[in-house]
């Protein structure tokens, strides 16, 4: 119970300067937290809301999308919310996208039916005379 909801309860009994002296709060502060109750309701009401949208679009695209991708459906769906929110939300649910599967990597094709160059160096990258022998190297 937090020090506000406690002056809350007790209120009825004693004042709420004292109590709010014994619990070393602020009467404003007790006074500001009154007002706040309906905008927490509503807003833990709009997060389950949220939440609902959230499972769905990760349902749907059978959990390929991250928190970017939720972000910008719901854009889409005309829903704006922060980006941060979405990915905090989805983080409190345990959904995360799932990794694709490593490939190896593909830098040569050598099985074609292509002309291949011929080797007219055979490693003997000494020329005799300027302009005889051109270099590269890919790396």
């Amino acid at each position: 119970m937090t020090k506000f909801a406690f002056v809350s309860a007790e209120r009825g009994n004693h004042a709420v300067a004292t109590l709010c002296r014994i619990v070393g709060a602020s009467v404003s502060g007790f006074s500001a937290w009154l007002r706040a109750i309906p905008a927490v309701r509503h807003r833990a009401e709009a997060e389950a809301e949220l939440r609902g949208h959230i499972g769905r679009i990760v349902a749907a695209r059978r959990r390929a999308y991250g928190s970017p991708r939720v972000h910008a459906e719901l854009r889409r769906e005309g829903r704006r919310h922060a980006r941060r929110r979405v990915e905090r939300l989805m983080r409190a649910m345990g959904l995360s996208a799932r990794r694709g599967r490593r490939r190896a990597p593909r830098t040569t094709d050598s099985r074609h039916d292509h002309p291949v160059a011929r080797n007219l160096l055979d490693r003997n990258f000494a020329a005799d005379r300027p302009d005889q022998v051109w270099l590269a190297d890919i790396s």
